[in-house]
């Protein structure tokens, strides 16, 4: 009974303290959710009013097969009001003998099925010059940094824009995310996204929650008490010698984090990174229950691997299964008062975390089910966490690879 007694006392301590923690880091989320909104809007003003900046671009496209809803993220990227915006402002659509917006797309083979979905396309705007390419089996472990080296051998223009190709974007995406770029200070640039269901039930929507709040949390508050000094897959953009500074995509071939790599490595030169005040659509693609467990564990080791110090700091961020554990120790020292005011104050403040993420950062435009839905993927997140540190292998695009130390990536070969 004793020791009963002094078990139901750790957990309602370890309880209470991790709720202390996690409501600090809910303060620093609110704090760095203002500070983001003022960036953000000093740059809508400057979109707006200040002088026109529209440079000749490259976007890089990666490919890997027919993901759902594929055609409908490429097609978004040629209806961008670039080109247009730079005509009106007396600015030539053709720079070096192709147009100020060039779009390359590369994926291992000609047969690829995405790579025939970009063809499509890409027919429908003939004023937008394409490149297609192949890179052949991955020479590295990391495919998507490999076909990222192949497209920037082929690029015309001298500013390069990642994106994944499972986002969305709107018309005005090109215009935003050159723009920290007038300042020739800036050597790389990202923006946050929200997650979308492509298609799927709750397990796909917990993930899509996890994306929007959770991510786009941790973001802003690293970007409010340090410099940026990371970017995020679906949106990087560099300037070509910044890029070759730091080694080019060959030198990144081998991180599974190459986003992370090319911001950390672009901002150790000295440069600037920005989070740009925009965010895009994200769509998930994992709608049972299994695929989106595996991918979630997969960004968790990713993660674990990049940056070991930060990543083991998160288990002190999750607030409902410390509200949990604190709610199951007081109840079992006879204290329910405590018990369901502790439970109560962990969901709700997820809840506002949320809520202010969703309507300020990212600007979700239905938040109740994200206000909903997050509570219970704060309290998935501690489990996620809790497995990175299992074990070292990871499941990417159907094939197994391990981690290792720094961040690197290898063939499993069992």
């Amino acid at each position: 009974m004793q020791v009963m007694h002094g078990f139901a006392w750790g957990m309602l301590g370890l309880g209470l303290f991790g709720l202390m923690t996690s409501t600090v880091f809910l303060g620093l989320v609110l704090v760095g959710a203002w500070r983001f909104r003022q960036d953000a809007r000093l740059q809508e003003a400057a979109l707006e009013t200040g002088p026109v900046f529209l440079p000749a671009v490259s976007l890089l496209k990666p490919l890997h097969g027919a993901e759902a809803g594929l055609e409908g993220n490429l097609r978004g990227f040629y209806e961008q009001d670039y080109l247009r915006c730079a005509v009106d402002a007396g600015l030539t659509a053709w720079v070096n003998g192709v147009s100020r917006v060039e779009v390359l797309f590369c994926a291992r083979s000609e047969a690829d099925a995405g790579l025939a979905i970009a063809r499509r396309v890409a027919a429908e705007f003939p004023e937008i010059t394409t490149k297609f390419c192949t890179s052949g089996e991955p020479w590295a472990a990391n495919a998507k940094v490999c076909s990222l080296a192949v497209m920037a051998q082929a690029t015309t223009h001298d500013l390069w824009v990642v994106s994944d190709s499972d986002v969305r974007v709107t018309p005005d995406y090109l215009r935003r995310v050159v723009l920290p770029f007038a300042d020739e200070k800036v050597g790389c640039a990202t923006c946050l996204y929200r997650g979308v269901v492509a298609e799927g039930g709750l397990w796909s929507r917990l993930e899509a929650v996890g994306m929007t709040v959770e991510m786009s949390s941790g973001v802003c508050v690293a970007n409010l008490m340090e410099p940026m000094q990371f970017a995020l897959g679906p949106t990087m953009v560099a300037r070509r010698e910044c890029v070759a500074e730091v080694g080019g995509f060959e030198a990144m071939a081998e991180y599974c984090a190459d986003d992370f790599v090319m911001g950390n490595w672009i901002a150790a030169k000295g440069h600037e990174v920005v989070l740009i005040g925009h965010a895009i659509d994200h769509m998930v693609l994992y709608a049972g229950f299994v695929d989106s467990m595996k991918h979630q564990v997969r960004w968790m080791k990713s993660t674990r691997f990049s940056r070991p110090k930060g990543h083991f700091g998160t288990s002190l961020t999750f607030g409902v299964p410390f509200a949990l554990l604190a709610w199951a120790g007081a109840l079992l020292l006879g204290m329910p008062g405590l018990a369901w005011g502790a439970l109560v104050f962990g969901v709700l403040g997820r809840s506002l975390q949320a809520w202010v993420v969703a309507k300020f950062v990212v600007r979700k435009q239905r938040n109740w089910p994200t206000m909903i839905l997050f509570p219970l993927r704060d309290l998935m997140g501690i489990f996620f966490w809790a497995l990175s540190y299992t074990s070292n292998r990871i499941l990417w695009r159907g094939e197994l690879y391990e981690l290792v130390e720094g961040g690197r990536m290898r063939k499993w070969v069992g």
